[in-house]
């Protein structure tokens, strides 16, 4: 049937009417490519024996988009592309500015190395299971977290990763597997509860979730809507997706059950995603909001770091004692947001790519102490210095990183914290973290002391003596982890930059906003 012209329909004000370009897809291919993936080894789950190798090759190339996504980012600035056409806010848009590629890159690489990791620490069975299809799920969901701009689309890509983490903490059936994927997913479905119900009130609020427009409409209804509620109760559940005190206790009591690569990939990067949105939510979302609540978050984050660490000296499980490394480190990066001043925040962002990388370290780390001592207890593993000396180098670089002391990646972002709450006038946040980065050279100290330079006890597991040749694939993925560390901690200009700039994204989102709605709000 024939239509009138005079009654067509002009689409352009609504959808998006050009082709969109072969280039902008990497800002999805992060994402796209995982999914896809983890898709293709459910087709073959019977050959089991391909898993390990084409996982390797989907995170390689997942790698490959991302730093392809983070040089067009620097080059050009924020990037966005918006699913099925419709133009934001109605069509669900994917973002990616310098901190949601910067995190993006980060996570995507130590995912590359667990993986590789995992050839050697996952045996027939676990792949069977399924290990592989979720590992690469998992990588979906923290890189669309990473990169999405849209609020529940953010909730959508944290029930990704949290479901997919869930498999891989179950893999193996034992009993302290269940107890303590049991405490993880307690926790953190009552964090994606207050998330959710923080989601449903500002819908109900704004009329919108795309995080561009929630920006742009929230001054206007700061006077007639429940803001700070809803900022609080974001707080909440992205400090227990943070394992933030005094909401932390669920990462030690879970994360020393799985296997070591899958603790080494929960510790690197499923808390980093509670600090992004913390950081995308309090600084470009609820601004003024953020200010009010800032000494709460400073008080937050100093029990956080010094707390934790005092928990890691309370351990004797090498597990344990990294768990608690790791929430000291949320504390360390919660002091940043506390902040807000662009210092401070470019602070948080180099501590989150360091802590990324050592947290997945060290935890690899203990793995290979395990299977050279025969035991993940401080009171059985001894004696490793004199049979392992690489892996005794490897160890105490990574006290070094882990302490923040020179010369690798932990110092300089620790530095700019403390000159950040120093030019804030709040010297207490500034000693709080200089006292958790001597409680953690303390804490990492005793374990070198006791494990590596130690006699070993008489009746204590043996571990193998001469597995040097076993442990030489772990030797390269820890090298592999500790490169960019190393590199950081002595040329950390690049890296700073690439943080500063992300920093200037919070505090100013102009550009962000600008990218989304190139003509102005609600064009």
């Amino acid at each position: 049937m024939a239509v009138s012209s005079a009654n067509s329909v002009d689409l352009g004000a609504a959808m998006v009417t050009a082709p969109t370009a072969l280039a902008d897809w990497v800002v999805i291919l992060p994402v796209a490519l995982p999914i896809l993936g983890g898709a293709i080894l459910l087709m073959v789950r019977h050959q089991v024996r391909l898993h390990a190798w084409m996982a390797v090759v989907v995170a390689a190339a997942t790698l490959a988009a991302t730093t392809a996504l983070l040089g067009r980012v620097i080059a050009e600035g924020a990037l966005v592309m918006t699913m099925g056409r419709w133009l934001p806010p109605f069509g669900i848009s994917f973002n990616a500015d310098a901190l949601g590629a910067t995190f993006a890159l980060t996570a995507t690489f130590v995912t590359l190395l667990g993986a590789l990791f995992a050839i050697r620490d996952i045996d027939g069975t676990g792949r069977r299971y399924g290990f592989y299809p979720f590992l690469l799920l998992m990588l979906a969901g923290v890189n669309g977290s990473f990169l999405t701009g849209d609020l529940f689309n953010l909730y959508v890509w944290f029930e990704v990763f949290v479901i997919s983490s869930f498999g891989l903490l179950v893999l193996g059936s034992e009993q302290r597997q269940i107890d303590g994927a049991t405490k993880y997913a307690v926790l953190n479905l009552v964090a994606t509860t207050v998330f959710l119900i923080a989601t449903g009130a500002l819908y109900g609020t704004l009329g919108t979730l795309n995080m561009a427009d929630i920006a742009n409409k929230v001054g206007a209804a700061r006077e007639t809507g429940p803001l700070m509620t809803i900022a609080t109760l974001l707080l909440l559940a992205f400090g227990m997706k943070a394992a933030a005190f005094p909401l932390n206790f669920w990462l030690p009591a879970s994360y020393h059950t799985p296997r070591i690569v899958t603790s080494a990939l929960f510790g690197g990067l499923l808390t980093k995603v509670g600090i992004y949105a913390l950081l995308r939510s309090m600084m470009v979302l609820f601004p003024l909001e953020r200010i009010v609540l800032s000494e709460l978050i400073a008080w937050v984050a100093g029990a956080t770091m010094v707390l934790g660490i005092m928990g890691a000296l309370a351990q004797s499980d090498l597990r344990r004692i990294v768990g608690f490394v790791v929430v000291s480190g949320i504390g360390v990066m919660l002091a940043g947001l506390a902040l807000g001043s662009p210092l401070g925040l470019a602070g948080t962002v180099l501590y989150a790519v360091h802590s990324i990388l050592i947290m997945t370290a060290l935890y690899l780390l203990v793995g290979l102490m395990h299977e050279a001592g025969g035991s993940y207890s401080l009171h059985d593993v001894a004696g490793l210095y004199r049979a392992h000396p690489m892996l005794a180098a490897i160890a105490f670089a990574l006290v070094l990183a882990a302490a923040g002391l020179p010369p690798l990646s932990g110092l300089w972002p620790k530095v700019v914290l403390v000159k950040a709450s120093l030019d804030a006038g709040m010297w207490w946040l500034a000693i709080a973290i200089l006292v958790s980065g001597i409680l953690t050279t303390v804490a990492l100290a005793r374990v070198f002391a006791l494990a590596f330079w130690r006699d070993r006890p008489e009746g204590s597991p043996a571990g193998d003596d001469g597995a040097a040749t076993q442990l030489g694939g772990g030797y390269a993925i820890l090298a592999g982890l500790l490169v960019p560390a190393v590199w950081i901690g002595v040329y950390p200009e690049p890296v700073l930059q690439l943080a500063q700039l992300a920093a200037a994204g919070l505090t100013d989102p102009s550009a962000y906003l600008e990218a989304v709605f190139p003509l102005g709000p609600g064009s």
